[in-house]
Parts: C-alpha cells; structure tokens; sequence
C-alpha cells in the first residue's frame, strides 16, 4: 500500500491531543477532581527566568543573593575560588564556575555564555589580626570590634580585579535578550508546557514528541502523508498570562537540524484554531546555529494559508508558540526540502532579542565611606573604623573607590549600592538612601541581598551611585521610588 492510501485512524491519539490542550470540558474537569490544582505554569513575562552571575558568592552577602535569586526563580552562576569547598553551600541548580577576578585568563566567554546581568559582591577579605574560625564567626558577628587586618591585596581585589571582570563583560553579556525557555535547565513547568499537535486532529497518521535529554529538547518524530496528512508539532499550552515581548525586535532558536526546513509559529490571541505567525527556517545536518526570526517578516496564516488583512504581528499580546515539520510551505506550495519520514530537530534555548537594554547590567555592592579618607570636609574621630584605618587596611576604601570609577567609565549599564556597617540583623527595617558619601549607621545583609535583586527590574536604578543604611521604623516597600529620586552620576 502506498504511503498516500488511506491509513487507520487514532481516535484515542486525537482525544489525548485535545484533553491534554484543555479542549474537551468535559474530560478537562473530570481531570481536575482527581488531579492536583497546583500545576506548575509558566510565567514568561517574569525577568526572572535570566541567568545573573554572582561574584563574591561565597561571601555574607553573596550567599544571601544567591539564595533569593533562586527564590525567584532566576537562573544562577556562581564564580568561585574552588568549586569543592564552595559545592556544600549551594543548591545544586547553582552552577559553579571555578575562577578569580584577580586572573583574568580564569574569566572565560564561559563565564558570561547567556549572563543578563552580573552582581558583584567581591570583596577584599578582612579578619580580626588573631585570626577567625572557619565560619567567619568573629568577622560576622557586627557588635563587638576585633582589630582587623586585611588578608588579600585592596588594590589586585578591588581595582584590578573589576577591570578583569568589566573588560569580559562588555564583551559578552547579553542584556538585550531574555531567555524564554532554557532546555538546558529545564524547571517543571518547562517540562509540562509543550505536547505535540500532529496532522491527526485532521485524519492523519503523522507521530512526534518534545523530550528533554541532557542540555536540549529533542522535537522529532515520524511525518506520513497518509490521508491527506503531511505534518507534526509540538506547541505550548496557552501562556498565563500572555507574554510581552514589545521591547524585542523577534525570536532567537538555537538548533541543531537535519537538514529539513521547519517552522516557527506564534500566535497573539488564545483561539486553538485561530491564526498564527509563521516563520519557515532550513537547518544544516549535525551543526548548530542560531536563527533568528525578526517579528516584521513573520506571515499571518490560517491552516498554511496566509492572511494578509490580518496584519502584522502583535508582540505584546503572545499566548502560544509551536515547531513543525510540514510538507506544506504556504497558499498551495510545497516545502522544497521535505520528505516523509522520520526527522529531529534538537532545541537548546528560545529567546527574544533586539530589547534596548535599560535595566542595570552590573550591580556594584562597594561601601559607604569610599570618597572620605582625605577628605577635609571631616572629622575624622567621627568617622567609622574602616575610613579611621583606611591605610592600616591597605588603602582598602580608596581602591573600591578607584574599582567604582572603573564600572563607571565601563560603559555598563550600573548601580553601585554603598551599604554601611554590614550586620547580621533580620532585614525587616526601612531602608533610607542617600548620596554625597555622608551616611553613617547599619544596614542587614539580608536586606541589601533584596535590594539587588528588586534593582535587576529599576531602569530608574541606571547610572546611579548611593548609600543605604536601615531606619527605625516598619518597612514601608517605598524603594523603588526613592531610587527613581536619586541623582544619576
């Protein structure tokens, strides 16, 4: 029987399409009674699905910031001295890098491969002159003063060491994209988001999956032009809420092909058989490459036939997307590169690109008190120990404040935070910002962990340099305002 002839037909395959998209009531709610509620969804208009690089990670206020990006879901790496010792203080999604910013051979495009933004929390490492435990204990406990001495050297730390890391940066962090799904990191609701859509929901025999193997997502399947059939997909269920993608200029697929064309298509209303927008792409057998699908030149089809009165494309309002391999090009034609049979297409990642980058790229933790030793402005009696003994400690503050000006002169879209005396304190108090290097007082390193992690989401955070220390009172959640009034550099 030849490949054209009419095939059996799978009901059963044909319902689970539609149960598993939620298009039979019925069986959708029946599920549901006997099904937990708690399904993981995808929330892709949420930033936090970015990889941020954390520096210092192992100190007091890195691990906190590691600990609260994983809350939130963010993707983390982790810059380490050494991987071993590090290993117990981190949850293993945590990917460790071992390096130093004192090296820069240690820093490798590796090191920034899909990084939107970094926090750097280095710096030179202080402890009583009778030495700490372990842990730490004495450095940490803020309420009695030990005689410090500064065990690395200020200006490699803090100066050299943010040249190193700025010089890397500049060269390949990618805050104009925003990674949408991470097949190499996949969470449980990437896992439960895709399910296929083949031509048997219109008589055909045509059979693919999504998988997930180690670092991608393999759409492959079996394409049969049997009863008229001719296709095979894979979609998303529908995006809650949809995504807005109004800032980026497209979609950006890296793939490793067969040889075969395929297609992109994303839809920007919540119909099951509405239109969508369609991106044909060939691939190369057994190479990798990135395509990248401008939202201008996407094509308003219904069924593989274009609707131009539809007009363009939408990308603030975008509830689906899907992959296929198809016999059909567009209005009648054929696909040039098609043959039935088996195909696989291997998905590493899905971004948006081309997004004006306005958000903070580098965030700085330095210290408060940078600008005032020499300063005539001052008294020194008055001062906290660590501008008192500014030169017992190696010029420490002096050397952050040269390692400031270097992120400044950067060209790195920064904020620099210049945390007074750092405790061990509950962050529950409100916080007071303020420029001009004056604010004495303290401020919890938890607290400063959350700063960070709000200022990744302030574009009014840009180009900003400030000192923050903790007031009295109940937190009022005003920080994103009293940011915005902040002087730029």
């Amino acid at each position: 029987m030849s490949e054209k002839e009419r095939k059996s037909w799978d009901l059963g395959r044909f319902l689970n399409t539609l149960n598993y998209f939620e298009l039979i009531p019925f069986v959708s709610d029946l599920q549901k009674l006997f099904q937990p509620s708690d399904r993981p969804s995808v929330n892709l208009n949420n930033d936090t699905m970015s990889m941020i690089l954390v520096t210092g990670a192992t100190g007091g206020v890195g691990k906190r910031v590691v600990r609260r990006l994983l809350e939130q879901n963010y993707y983390v790496r982790a810059l380490v001295r050494d991987i071993e010792a590090a290993k117990p203080l981190f949850d293993e999604k945590v990917e460790l890098i071992q390096g130093d910013v004192t090296r820069p051979e240690t820093l490798t495009p590796k090191l920034l491969e899909n990084v939107s933004a970094v926090i750097s929390c280095v710096g030179t490492r202080v402890q009583p002159v009778e030495g700490d435990t372990p842990n730490r204990d004495k450095y940490y406990q803020g309420t009695k003063f030990y005689m410090p001495q500064v065990v690395d050297t200020p200006e490699t730390v803090e100066y050299l060491g943010m040249k190193n890391l700025t010089e890397v940066m500049k060269k390949y962090v990618r805050s104009d994209t925003k990674l949408l799904f991470d097949f190499s990191h996949p969470t449980e609701a990437t896992k439960d988001t895709w399910g296929a859509v083949d031509d048997v929901v219109m008589g055909g025999v045509s059979e693919s999956n999504m998988r997930l193997e180690q670092n991608k997502a393999v759409f492959s399947g079996n394409v049969s032009i049997a009863n008229n059939g001719g296709f095979a997909s894979v979609r998303t269920k529908n995006l809650t809420p949809p995504v807005d993608l109004s800032e980026y200029e497209g979609i950006e697929l890296r793939v490793e092909g067969d040889g075969k064309r395929y297609k992109f298509i994303i839809r920007c209303e919540n119909k099951w058989d509405g239109v969508g927008y369609s991106y044909s792409f060939d691939t190369f057998s057994n190479i990798s490459t990135t395509v990248r699908i401008p939202f201008a030149e996407l094509i308003p089809v219904f069924r593989a036939k274009t609707v131009p009165e539809m007009g363009k494309f939408d990308p603030s309002c975008i509830y689906s997307m899907q992959l296929m391999q198809t016999k059909f090009e567009y209005d009648g034609s054929l696909n040039p590169k098609f043959s039935p049979g088996l195909f696989r297409l291997d998905v590493n990642n899905i971004k948006a690109y081309g997004r004006k980058v306005n958000t903070p790229q580098f965030i700085l933790i330095s210290s408060a008190g940078v600008t005032r030793p020499g300063r005539s402005d001052i008294n020194l009696e008055d001062q906290p120990p660590a501008v008192k003994m500014n030169e017992q400690l190696g010029g420490i503050l002096t050397w952050k404040l040269k390692g400031e000006d270097v992120l400044r002169q950067s060209g790195l879209n920064y904020t620099i935070i210049r945390p007074c005396a750092l405790t061990e304190k509950p962050g529950d108090k409100a916080l007071f910002f303020e420029q001009g290097d004056n604010l004495k007082g303290q401020v919890s390193r938890d607290a400063i962990a959350d700063l960070c992690l709000q200022l990744l989401q302030y574009p009014s955070a840009c180009q900003k340099t400030f000192e923050v220390c903790e007031q009295e009172k109940p937190y009022q959640g005003q920080i994103k305002e009293a940011i915005a009034a902040l002087k730029t550099d």
